[in-house]
């Protein structure tokens, strides 16, 4: 009987010392890729601010432009602008000649990103972005190429050097380019006062969005779901309580419904460890007084804050009068997905 292959389990046999150049060389990669966006800096000067402004000033779109790996860069960077208070979106050049140059509007902004400045799929549609009178700006590696020289602003990503050994395969001018990109983006994000709600309105559905946009009224436990035992309770009727809520704990209230203090799982194993009679002790005398508590108007990541700087699993809801009206616990956390 044929034993089944195991997939996964394939590895190429290294020459001895083999191990120490290939670390080797992607330690080389990374630094010199870290020493063309390092260079970067001292080329922000006065067009950038400018390239700023034009974006600023955009009441359309910004249309990003490129080809092949200045492509791929072009879509990330378009991405980055939109989830960050710039609308943009990326055209293909070569579609653009077929009909998708219809996509730009006078009101738009053109970003197009070339690492040669000679693309041909660029160069062909140049004088149909001129004759629309929109900026034009761009990101190149020559200054002295045609679409830098035809530019409105042109931004200077060039290198020294590809971190591909052959020269050959777009490594350290991709990398220069998209930290352009995100300059850019983050110039912008912070000239438009853009903020952290903003952005979550913008990735309603990622962890990010769901962090700074649920508040503990979304989540919160409500009604006959929170457990509440009036002082005076004795322990075992408080257990049965806590039992029947499932939340691994209880609110204590005073004669007028509010808050005295909470009894929970922890609680009850520490009395237990002093020996108590769960029959004749009150809650009183085993309750935590002062508990730390949460609004319903708080946002759900500042639970979780609270739970994980104090070290507890669940916290109560008070209102402004200090009553209890909710209550949650880690699970709930967990499965509205802020953990």
């Amino acid at each position: 009987m044929t034993e089944p292959r195991r997939l996964g389990t394939r590895k190429h046999t290294l020459a001895p010392g083999q191990e120490a150049r290939i670390r080797d060389l992607g330690r080389a990669v990374i630094e010199t890729e870290a020493a063309a966006v390092a260079a970067l800096g001292a080329r922000l000067d006065g067009g950038f601010v400018d390239a700023c402004r034009f974006l600023l000033a955009c009441e359309g779109r910004i249309v990003v432009l490129g080809m092949g790996k200045s492509g791929h860069i072009g879509g990330k960077i378009a991405a980055t602008l939109a989830s960050t208070g710039s609308p943009a979106f990326f055209v293909h050049p070569g579609e653009a000649s077929h009909g998708d140059l219809g996509m730009i509007t006078p009101r738009d902004v053109v970003l197009a990103l070339s690492n040669s400045g000679e693309t041909a799929e660029l160069l062909t549609i140049l004088p149909l972005i001129k004759r629309l009178s929109v900026p034009l700006i761009t990101m190149t590696g020559r200054t002295d190429s045609t679409l830098a020289r035809e530019a409105d602003i042109n931004l200077d990503v060039s290198v020294t050097r590809e971190a591909c050994p052959l020269g050959l395969a777009p490594t350290s001018s991709t990398t220069a380019t998209l930290a352009m990109g995100d300059a850019l983006a983050i110039a912008l994000l912070e000239s438009r006062g853009f903020t952290a709600d903003d952005f979550a309105r913008s990735h309603p559905a990622g962890t990010l969005g769901r962090r700074l946009l649920l508040h503990v009224e979304d989540i919160m436990h409500r009604g006959e779901q929170v457990p509440r035992v009036p002082l005076g309770t004795a322990l075992l009727a408080t257990l049965e309580e806590m039992s029947r809520a499932g939340l691994g704990m209880t609110a204590v209230v005073d004669p007028q419904g509010r808050l005295a203090g909470i009894f929970t799982d922890g609680d009850l194993r520490r009395a237990l460890d002093r020996g108590i009679d769960v029959r004749r002790t009150l809650i009183d005398t085993v309750m935590t007084a002062g508990c730390v508590t949460v609004a319903a108007a708080d946002l759900a990541a500042e639970a979780l804050r609270l739970m994980e700087a104090k070290s507890i699993n669940a916290l109560l809801v008070v209102d402004d009068e200090g009553c209890p009206t909710g209550a949650l616990n880690m699970h709930d956390l967990l499965r509205a997905g802020v953990v």
